[in-house]
C-alpha cells in the first residue's frame, strides 16, 4: 500500500520521520511517499485536500476540520517555543501596528499569533520564512516574525526581539502551544488512521532511542545550518507531544480552538476529531 505523506525539511520533521520513511521500525506493509516542503506549502496542499497524511499548522487545521482527522503523535507543542517578532538593533518602531511585518505565511500559527498579540498589525506581507531575516536586514521590511532555527541565530545577525509569542500564548491561555501537527484524510479507513498514528508514534519513539541514527536525514535537509542548531532545534520542539498529544495536548488544541472562535479568526467551532 502507498500512501502520501508530507513533511518539511526542518531537523525537527526529519528526526520524527526518519525512521517511517527509512523503514527502521516495521511499516507493516505500508510504502510513504514523502513529499516535502515548508509548512506553509503543505498549509495550501492541505487546502487542496492533496496529501494522504500531512504536516500542517494547527491555525490551518482549524479551517480543515471537515476533511481532516488529528493525529495522536507526530505533533509539534511545547512551551515558550514560539514565534519571535524581531527588528534591527538599530531600528526604532513607534507603532508596531502601522509597521510593515514579514510573516511566514497566512495560515502558520505565527501568523495567528499575531493577530492575537496585535490585532490592528494588518501589514503584514507573506515570505518564506527562511527569507525573513535578510527582508528585515536589508529594509524591505520593519520587523519580522521568525520560527524554526532563526530563532537560535537572529542576534548574531544584529536582530532583536520585540516580543515572544510563545511567552505571550503562556501568559495568556497558560497551556503549551500547538505550532504543528500530523493530520490524516477522514477517507482513510479508521483502522488504517489508528496504525498510521501508532507508525508515527514509534518512529519518533525510535528516534528517542537512537538519536544518532537519524541525524544523516537531517542534515542532509538542513542545508547549512550547523549541528549545534539542528541539535537546539530538535530539542524544542520534539518533545512528549509528539509521542502522544495526551490530555494536556488536545486541552491546548481546544483552546487554541475556541481563541479563535472569539476573536472572529473562524466563523465557528466544528468538531476536532482525534484518531
Amino acid at each position: 500500500m502507498n500512501l502520501t505523506l508530507g513533511f518539511s525539511p526542518c531537523p525537527n520533521d526529519c528526526f520524527i520521520f526518519d525512521a517511517l520513511v527509512h523503514k527502521k521500525i516495521d511499516t507493516r506493509g505500508i510504502n510513504f511517499n514523502v513529499v516535502m516542503e515548508d509548512v506553509e506549502a503543505l498549509n495550501g496542499r492541505a487546502f487542496k485536500a492533496d496529501l494522504d497524511i500531512t504536516k500542517l499548522s494547527y491555525h490551518a487545521f482549524l479551517y480543515l476540520t471537515q476533511f481532516y482527522n488529528l493525529l495522536n503523535s507526530g505533533s509539534a507543542l511545547g512551551f515558550n517555543c514560539g514565534p519571535l517578532l524581531v527588528k534591527l538593533s538599530n531600528k526604532n518602531i513607534d507603532n508596531i501596528e502601522s509597521a510593515s511585518i514579514a510573516i511566514p505565511g497566512k495560515y502558520t500559527t505565527a501568523n495567528f499569533l499575531m493577530s492575537l498579540a496585535y490585532p490592528h498589525a494588518n501589514n503584514r506581507i507573506e515570505v518564506l520564512f527562511s527569507d525573513i531575516e535578510e527582508f528585515i536586514l536589508s529594509g524591505k521590511v520593519d520587523a519580522g516574525l521568525l520560527i524554526h532555527e532563526n530563532r537560535f541565530t537572529y542576534q548574531e545577525k544584529g536582530l532583536e526581539k520585540i516580543i515572544d509569542l510563545g511567552e505571550f500564548w503562556d501568559d495568556l491561555i497558560h497551556a503549551p502551544i500547538p505550532l504543528g501537527g500530523i493530520a490524516v484524510k477522514k477517507g482513510i479507513n479508521s483502522a488504517l488512521q489508528k496504525t498510521i498514528d501508532l507508525l508515527i508514534r514509534q518512529s519518533v519513539e525510535y528516534a528517542f532511542a537512537n538519536p544518532e541514527s537519524c541525524m544523516p536525514f537531517v542534515r542532509e535537509n538542513a542545508q547549512e545550518m550547523s549541528e549545534v542548531v539542528m541539535k537546539k532545534h530538535i530539542a524544542l520542539y520534539v518533545n512528549e507531544f509528539s509521542i502522544d498529544l495526551g490530555t494536556i495536548g488536545k486541552n491546548a488544541i481546544r483552546l487554541l480552538y475556541e481563541k479563535a472562535v472569539e476573536n472572529k479568526v473562524i466563523d465557528g467551532l466544528a468538531p476536532l476529531n482525534f484518531v
